[in-house]
């Protein structure tokens, strides 16, 4: 026997035997991370051959068909688990506890490294194929396991806080993925007796506003020593609904108007009191509603189940 058969009959005979003890039902947590592993190993590839996720290709209403479509994809799985062994496992804390050791492991590193789009693949985690597959796994899991729940609701004590807590946490999950495609963020800068209805994006694009701002007055509150202990801007706001508005913008205390945040960014460091330009930064996430609906319910199912436990 030559080198490649031995080396072939040595190759089959391990997979075989990995065969065996890897994939024999029922499944246990060594596939649960194989099956994880190979995600990260799939996001990778895809990172290499296809660069970042571009979620620019995500905004609505393409967020709103994929969203549509992951619940389909949901329901087909829940619907044929009996028929296919690997959707059936989904449903299994087999698969949820190894999916959730890797989400954590890569939140961890998000944690630890300063974020930065178009950055690195650690600096930018929210665009890194491992890290947007490892979650739409996680979503998965969860929405088959609370598809089979709903389908088999028993007694409420146990079924409303379950129901709460991982639909919760599934809303709260889908819609900030989802939703990144459409949240803008803009440096507007104006100047007193102008009214200004241009931005800069993060790529300092010139970007035309749904509204204009003018600046009435800078307000700056110093120090003894001089430096700024406040700085924030009167302004006027005029929307293209109609609306005309006058208010005051401080660095934490932002105003919102037609699905705008209006945030104090900065201004003329060089004038400082007398300055007659402000910065403001304005930040748009028509999604973030939904996002706080699926944490509220986290938050509700955790009440719950601690008025339940004072009960018992």
């Amino acid at each position: 026997m030559d080198k490649h058969a031995c080396m072939s009959a040595i190759i089959c005979t391990f997979a075989g035997k990995l065969d065996t003890f890897m994939w024999t039902r029922p499944w246990s947590f060594k596939e649960g991370f194989l099956i994880g592993g190979g995600l990260l190993i799939a996001g990778l590839a895809l990172q290499l051959s296809a660069g970042p996720v571009a979620w620019s290709a995500f905004a609505w209403p393409a967020n709103g068909i994929a969203m549509a479509a992951f619940l389909a994809i949901i329901a087909i799985i829940y619907m044929l688990r009996r028929r296919i062994y690997a959707f059936q496992f989904l449903g299994a804390y087999q698969a949820a506890v190894p999916a959730m050791v890797y989400a954590v492991v890569l939140t961890i590193i998000m944690g630890l490294t300063r974020q930065t789009p178009g950055g690195t693949w650690f600096s930018d985690m929210l665009s890194f194929w491992p890290f947007v597959l490892t979650y739409i796994y996680i979503c998965m899991i969860l929405g088959v396991i609370i598809l089979r729940r709903l389908m088999h609701l028993g007694s409420w004590r146990r079924d409303v806080p379950f129901m709460l807590n991982h639909l919760g946490l599934f809303v709260a999950l889908t819609t900030a993925t989802l939703g990144n495609s459409d949240m803008q963020r803009v440096k507007m800068i104006i100047a007193t007796g102008q009214a200004e209805w241009r931005a800069l994006d993060d790529k300092s694009m010139v970007k035309e506003m749904p509204l204009a701002i003018e600046l009435k007055r800078f307000i700056m509150e110093t120090y003894d020593d001089g430096k700024p202990k406040r700085f924030a801007s009167q302004i006027q706001i005029f929307t293209k609904s109609g609306k005309n508005i006058e208010t005051t913008v401080d660095v934490n205390k932002p105003y919102e108007v037609d699905g705008w945040k209006i945030y104090q960014y900065g201004y003329d460091t060089e004038m400082g009191a007398k300055s007659q330009v402000s910065i403001l930064e304005l930040v748009s996430d028509p999604w973030l509603p939904l996002v706080y609906a699926g944490i509220y319910m986290m938050l509700a199912g955790a009440l719950v189940m601690l008025l339940q436990g004072k009960r018992s």
